[in-house]
């Protein structure tokens, strides 16, 4: 009888290591995935590492353009921001790799799926809420949720002596003094040192951003351009260089970004399962082009679509993070945003400096804005005596409410009111 098949995302971490040989040894067929989401990997080192340790066969899947284009730029385009602050790039990440897993795991006839995340954090819910939404009839293998398996392995010093025991390769002897997780749209750190909220991280734990203090001296100016919200071309204003190709634009923008300290967040955070966690992110290329489309928003797009998008806006934050990428909800949500996208179009020129993004000028042949009805020079159209009963009308519910507070005693004292 054929051995059941598990596609296992695999990183080539000590944890993933570790758990292709545990389900190895379980009587499994392991195929080992590994997903290229624009980490600085040697892949072809992590695939024959797969081999070595068991793995029956091993898919690299180089899904950076697929993450710019229908991850990333979305997010960016429906102002997604968890808790004002966080722009989702591990988040954002899950749902690419949880999709093209799946894919793999229907290729091979697998019957289970399987993934590393930890039972406290949120990407096991990411990872699973994606199965269960993408192919429910597979099974879900998460180790760090067995008993068993968490009796066997109490702690890294228990891995790295299984990993020893098996001469399994992997590039790990010490317990880092936090963790950190890489991708196109940012660099994550949290855990171990990083647990104390009050504790200031050293600067050499920083990779893809250099301290405001180590950036130029010398500002940089650039001009994004979008077409229906999307990045369609960044210009480097010094040289002329242009970048079209969304995966050479976001990388060239996470360049620049990087090399003038822009996109550090320090914050604590709520996990969906409830616990409170410390996580220091670095978004150099995601901080510009959310800086510029709001931007453009301000010429481009009308005042209530405006509001409502941003009312909705923390929601569509909220299911990123929460794992709901693919969830009913986020299509409805995402097809307004495709509604209220249309013609957010234009170029914003910025200014990069000391880790600020400040935005220079913008235009749009989509524009809404009225120079002369703007004007305080020209009437442009504008009947300033109108304003009279604009005023009147919005104030008549101001002048009801004060009269019954009057009526009723209930008026506050400390207010000075003039009758």
């Amino acid at each position: 009888m054929a051995a059941e098949k598990v596609v296992l995302a695999y990183s080539g971490g000590l944890d993933t290591a570790t758990i292709l040989k545990v389900l190895q040894q379980r009587g499994y067929d392991v195929i080992a995935y590994v997903a290229n989401v624009g980490q600085h990997e040697d892949f072809e080192n992590v695939a024959e590492r797969a081999l070595k340790t068991g793995a029956s066969n091993v898919y690299v899947e180089d899904l950076r353009r697929e993450f710019v284009t229908d991850f990333i730029y979305p997010a960016i385009a429906g102002n997604a921001v968890y808790e004002n602050r966080y722009l989702l790039g591990t988040s954002l990440a899950r749902p690419v790799i949880a999709k093209r897993q799946v894919e793999i795991a229907l290729k091979e006839n697998a019957q289970y799926v399987a993934h590393g995340a930890t039972g406290k954090g949120n990407d096991q819910v990411r990872f699973e809420l994606a199965y269960a939404a993408l192919a429910p009839h597979l099974k879900v293998i998460a180790p760090w949720k067995d008993r068993e398996f968490l009796q066997k392995f109490r702690g890294r010093s228990d891995l790295l002596a299984f990993a020893k025991e098996h001469n399994i390769p992997v590039e790990a002897s010490v317990e880092k003094p936090y963790s950190s997780d890489e991708n196109l749209m940012h660099r994550s750190y949290e855990a171990g040192m990083l647990e104390d909220p009050a504790l200031t991280p050293n600067e050499d734990m920083f990779k893809l951003t250099r301290s405001p203090e180590q950036a130029p001296d010398q500002a940089e100016e650039i001009e994004v351009s979008f077409r229906d919200a999307l990045p369609v071309a960044v210009t480097d204003l010094a040289t002329g260089e242009r970048y079209t190709d969304p995966l050479q634009l976001f990388e060239y923008l996470n360049d620049v970004g990087g090399k003038h300290g822009i996109g550090r967040v320090d914050m604590v955070e709520n996990r969906f399962v409830g616990i409170k966690s410390r996580g220091v992110y670095e978004t150099p290329g995601g901080t510009i082009l959310h800086h510029a489309l709001r931007d453009l928003e301000g010429v481009a797009m009308d005042r209530e679509v405006l509001r409502l998008r941003d009312s909705l806006s923390p929601r569509f934050a909220e299911l990123i993070y929460n794992g709901f990428w693919y969830s009913p909800e986020m299509d409805f949500i995402r097809a307004a945003f495709l509604q209220s996208e249309r013609l957010i179009d234009g170029d914003v020129k910025l200014k990069l400096y000391k880790g600020g993004v400040w935005s220079l000028g913008r235009k749009s042949p989509s524009s809404l804005y009225d120079r002369e009805l703007s004007s305080m020079d020209i009437a442009g159209g504008y009947d300033q005596e109108d304003a009279r009963g604009f005023i009147r009308i919005n104030s008549l519910r101001l002048r009801a409410h004060k009269l019954i507070v009057r009526r009723t005693g209930d008026e506050d004292s400390s207010v000075s009111i003039v009758p």
